[in-house]
């Protein structure tokens, strides 16, 4: 048995490990670090599946009956010319490569003299079958298979989502995000009540930022079907408690700070503390309960906190000495509460803004859509999310499809988004007890957490961890773990185990396990110098750095200037930019129409060193 092999959290050795991964008749969840050997186990499951499902009887799978869905164009083709490749070897290998190459995927009934040959021979007869049949395995990223579900889609469904009957698949929503910005801005500007969405949106920019409050509403178009459908529910709306729930004495107030005002006993505890420390002998002392006194005369409640707190919002130290100074803690304590609650008030506030804000940005990016006839990948991941999770709408799209699928294969599971899972949960559990039967596809997940790359497609690490525990409870399936690999370099290894080791101890990154590495290569780590943050912007600046102000500093004057930009280095930055334009200045200041123009001299230039260019009819 080996540490680095576990199965349902108990070691295992290598070869039952990987014997479980090939076999297509069990669900497994693998979780292996890179080089481990991810995508061969997937590509041998499928060679599995098409072998046991070889023949005529009730068992046979079709080759189109085997998905197997990875992230990416290129990785999907990688994975179809793996087993493209596989399939030609077998089809010409010996009876002993056969059999070899049978056991390495699990197939213990290999083992021996005595194995039966027919598998073998069945082995290399499979390219042959799925050349005959026509029909290939299925090797799709998953909007790929998203969008021919889609195009299955009832028009029922998509009238339902709002989407056209006849439309163009944008992979890229660039061209609709570009478009929305103008309508959302022209929505917001015709608004103009006290309570307007335009009040919101200059409310949130005043106290944020423009670069906060844009990079806050570009993640909410990035989740926008997420934020749809948590709309939908009810759940937005509800995210934030009011400050009156999350504080029940503070109840029924319309604002944190007259919690200090309508209670007569708080109101008398602050009189104190002013009291208090005004007759403090420190000077200090005194001039803030002078300060705080002419707070409270005046209703001032910022100067209020002023008084007995710091600039960052932590309880002034007063002498231990003061006589009273019990009240003034007293008062500390309860200008602080305020501040907690205030807190509170403006995450709701800040929340229930942006979500307006949100909800007019989704509503005219869907309407730029609808306009063009555009359908985004969201768009086919939402209803692939319905198609899948409707019992009638999911047995009519596999009718239509003319595959129930048998075999569900996913690689690079840790770069699932939760939409895509939901889907996924959806449609395999609607099997329920069908699980074991025969009917319910095997299903085989296969990532690594810590390689979640795709954050900014929605990725979710923590979706493994739901995929897990529905594997092993929703479809009696296995974990398995693994942390050898074959190919890193042991110092890659021990800089891997440095780096995840201090991550578990400073935030408690659950998992993780020291890796190991079936390489006897030393290799070696670098680090890149960091560069210094340059806190004076004068410093920082490209001027300083030797470039030329063209908009204050001409040309000739910098290349007189060696200490400018204008010597070598200089020229070099500055080289001029050669073509031709319909209009040009002559030297007399006359216009002369379609003139060659040297783009430093601002005119035709017969001692320009680029004169043969200029001479060149344009391209």
């Amino acid at each position: 048995m080996s540490a680095a092999y576990e199965r349902n959290g108990q070691p295992i050795s290598a070869e039952g490990f990987y014997a479980i991964a090939c076999d297509p008749r069990r669900s497994v969840a693998v979780e292996a670090c890179a080089g481990a050997g991810k995508t061969w186990m997937l590509v041998s499951r499928i060679v599995r599946a098409l072998l046991d499902g070889a023949g005529d009887g009730p068992a046979q799978v079709r080759p189109h009956e085997i998905l197997a869905i990875t992230f990416t164009k290129k990785a999907a083709g990688e994975m179809r010319e793996r087993l493209d490749e596989w399939l030609k070897a077998f089809a010409h290998a010996d009876d002993a490569t056969l059999q070899r190459e049978l056991v390495l995927r699990g197939l213990t009934s290999q083992i021996g003299p005595q194995a039966n040959k027919d598998v073998r021979q069945q082995l290399s007869n499979l390219y042959r079958s799925i050349l005959l049949s026509g029909r290939s395995v299925q090797i799709r990223t998953f909007h790929s298979w998203f969008a021919a579900l889609l195009r299955s889609a009832p028009v029922a469904v998509l009238q339902r989502l709002g989407l056209p009957v006849n439309y163009e698949l944008l992979e890229d929503d660039a061209p609709a995000r570009a478009l929305v910005w103008r309508r959302f801005y022209a929505a917001l500007t015709a608004d103009t009540s006290p309570t307007s969405l335009k009040a919101d949106f200059e409310a949130v920019v005043l106290t944020h930022g423009r670069f906060q409050t844009d990079k806050a509403l570009q993640g909410a178009l990035d989740k926008r079907t997420e934020f749809t459908l948590a709309d939908e529910q009810g759940v937005v709306d509800a995210s934030v408690q009011r400050f009156g729930v999350q504080f029940p004495e503070f109840a029924g107030l319309d604002a944190p700070e007259d919690w200090l005002t309508v209670n007569p006993a708080n109101q008398q505890t602050l009189w104190d503390a002013a009291k208090a420390l005004g007759r403090a002998s420190a000077p200090t002392f005194s001039a803030k309960g002078v300060e705080l006194e002419q707070a409270l005369t005046a209703g001032d409640m910022p100067a209020v906190f002023s008084a007995l707190l710091t600039g960052t919002g932590t309880a002034r130290k007063f002498g231990e000495k003061i006589v009273g100074i019990a009240s003034v803690r007293q008062a500390q304590e309860l200008v602080l509460r305020v501040l907690a609650v205030r807190q509170q008030h403006d995450a709701w506030d800040y929340q229930q803004r942006l979500a307006r804000l949100a909800r007019v940005l989704i509503a005219q990016y869907t309407a730029v859509k609808r306009e063009r006839g555009w359908v985004d990948m969201n768009d086919v991941e939402r209803a692939a999310l319905v198609m899948l999770s409707d019992a009638v709408l999911s047995g009519w799209v596999q009718e239509r499809l003319d595959a129930r699928i048998k075999h569900l294969m996913i690689d690079e599971f840790q770069d699932t988004n939760p939409l895509q899972w939901q889907a996924l949960y959806s449609w395999l559990q609607g099997y329920g007890g069908a699980v074991g039967s025969g009917s319910a596809p095997s299903v085989f997940l296969v990532g690594d957490p810590k390689q979640s790359i795709y954050r900014f497609r929605r990725a979710e690490p923590q979706v493994f961890r739901a995929a897990q525990k529905f594997v092993v409870d929703g479809l009696g399936g296995d974990l398995l773990s693994c942390d050898h690999t074959r190919r890193n370099a042991t110092a890659v290894i021990d800089t891997v185990n440095a780096a995840m080791g201090a991550a578990v101890d400073a935030d408690g990154y659950d998992g993780f396990r020291a890796h190991t590495t079936a390489s006897s290569l030393a290799g070696a780590v670098g680090r890149l110098p960091p560069i210094p943050r340059n806190n004076n912007a004068d410093d920082a600046s490209p001027l300083a750095a030797g470039w030329r102000d063209s908009l204050s500093t001409p040309a000739r004057a910098a290349r007189r200037n060696p200490a400018h930009a204008g010597g070598q280095a200089g020229r070099r930055l500055d080289s001029p930019a050669i073509g031709r334009r319909p209009q040009a200045l002559r030297r007399d200041g006359a216009v002369s129409a379609n003139a060659p123009v040297c783009c430093r001299c601002r005119r035709s230039c017969g001692r320009c060193t680029f004169r043969r260019r200029l001479a060149r009819k344009p391209t």
